[in-house]
């Protein structure tokens, strides 16, 4: 801000790492605090009060009463976690099990989520409106549709045209929907149940209450943002980011270079700063999925088991890869089919696959794979392929959203100027991507190429400099009165 002022943004999520993560989301809520500090931004993470959360809260005391808290008594308390500074929504009625954080035990959705999260959106409005003693932000950045009826709360409240706020899209396909019905218990105001508010095809849907209302729409990819306004990817709201383009932006994901640093990751067998530092992981990544020594290419896949993911196609063309001495290790759960499908791949001696979600392993397949493979029908940044990059690990991905935006494909011309740093494939089929993993094989057997690619992956810029800069400028322009 002029005369370097401090700017005070609140951030609302659903989920933030290194406290509890589902997806990327998490991630860039985690990222985002410490990347902006240096920028003049002061940032302050407001999530909901789950067990974990509350587990790690540090220094915890109340700073807001709020004793109608869509069906129980709520407060948010403030503190330190996780190396963040944070608010938390303790409302133990909406919060406090033991299952998932989205889902019950059944794999369902919470038949409340939408209480959960309006209560989530609506503490961001008090603190919008001044509830705090000691700070008030200028700014509310919300976060997917958990965050989406913050901007309508505040626009319908007191802070209207005196907050800045912000919607990120992390990823359109989810959009908090709910029945018309439950209009008064999310204190929604009948007259905004329009097309033009937050109806969407006879619901209400609170990420587009978010897309309506908020001052400013963000996305996490450039090519992403241009997608969102096509109905192929705009999921039914294509046409409300068609009207808002104006005020949408496309700004890329980083990802935290101290966590993911090969030089220095701690979660690695061997550490390295060149890509020939990887031959111990790869030999140790083999041993510990049980796969032989082969002469072609390991390639990764650590993902979530979707038909956005395009797994399916993978199963297909995963021949091709397997005819030229490629191996696959795959790390994910989801979809109860493809995960079938995959134990079921997993009886040839080089593929090997380990269902459900660890951390310190990501890091090792990172470390120890050849490649990575992204073979998304739709992704809005992604950052697996990110991570390769910063390992020298190559990623092959489909040419969609941000996927397109931070991998430079593998052609002629960029292997003769020497600054391919993976490969794509498009249209986003099975026949495309057994193609593409032919042409993976191929460089594989060139060592010099391969070493050149691996070399530009890991000098590749991946980390938030720039990212941050763009979403630092953006406040400053709401804060301006610039929006």
């Amino acid at each position: 801000m002029a005369g370097g002022a401090v700017m005070r943004v609140l951030s609302v999520a659903s989920e933030c790492a290194p406290l509890v993560k589902t997806g990327g989301l998490a991630d860039v809520a985690g990222a985002l605090p410490g990347a902006l500090a240096g920028l003049g931004v002061q940032m302050r993470t407001l999530l909901p009060g789950y067990p974990q959360i509350m587990a790690a809260l540090e220094g915890a005391r109340r700073v807001l009463d709020l004793p109608d808290c869509f069906g129980g008594a709520g407060r948010v308390l403030a503190g330190q976690g996780g190396g963040l500074d944070l608010l938390v929504l303790d409302a133990p009625h909406l919060f406090d099990r033991g299952a998932g954080i989205y889902l019950g035990d059944d794999g369902r959705d919470w038949p409340d989520n939408p209480e959960r999260y309006a209560a989530l959106s609506h503490a961001a409005a008090r603190i919008a409106e001044g509830g705090l003693a000691d700070w008030r932000p200028d700014i509310v950045h919300c976060h997917d549709w958990q965050a989406g009826l913050a901007p309508y709360y505040i626009a319908r409240g007191p802070a209207g045209g005196h907050v800045g706020t912000v919607v990120t899209i992390h990823n359109i396909a989810f959009q908090g929907l709910a029945p018309a019905s439950r209009c008064g218990a999310l204190r929604i105001d009948p007259a905004d149940y329009t097309p033009e508010g937050v109806e969407y095809f006879g619901q209400l849907s609170a990420l587009k209450a978010g897309l309506m209302f908020a001052d400013r729409l963000t996305t996490v990819s450039p090519t992403y943002a241009e997608e969102l306004m096509t109905p192929e990817f705009g999921m039914g709201l294509d046409g409300v980011m068609r009207a808002r383009s104006g005020r949408l932006s496309g700004i890329l994901n980083g990802i935290d270079e101290a966590v993911w640093n090969p030089a220095a990751d701690p979660l690695i067998p061997k550490t390295y700063k060149a890509a020939k530092g990887k031959a111990e992981n790869k030999r140790a990544l083999q041993a510990e999925f049980d796969l032989p020594q082969s002469d072609g290419p390991l390639c990764i896949v650590i993902s979530r088991m979707t038909g956005q993911k395009g797994l399916d196609l993978l199963l297909q063309a995963l021949p091709v890869l397997l005819g030229r001495g490629g191996q696959l290790a795959l790390l994910g759960s989801g979809d109860p089919a493809l995960e079938y499908a995959f134990k079921e791949a997993g009886v040839h001696p080089n593929v090997s696959v380990r269902m459900g979600y660890d951390e310190a392993l990501s890091h090792r397949m990172m470390a120890g794979g050849d490649a990575i493979l992204v073979p998304s029908r739709f992704e809005p940044c992604g950052l697996t392929q990110l991570y390769g990059l910063r390992y020298g690990t190559i990623p092959l991905v489909a040419l969609t959203g941000g996927l397109a935006d931070t991998v430079i494909p593998a052609t002629p011309a960029t292997l003769a100027r020497e600054v391919a740093t993976g490969l794509q494939f498009h249209p986003v089929t099975a026949e495309a991507l057994g193609n593409a993993l032919s042409r993976l094989c191929t460089l594989y057997e060139q060592p010099k190429i391969w070493s050149r690619m691996q070399r530009n992956a890991m000098a590749h810029p991946v980390g938030w400099d720039v990212s941050a800069r763009a979403y630092a400028a953006l406040y400053e322009g709401l804060a301006e009165g610039q929006a």
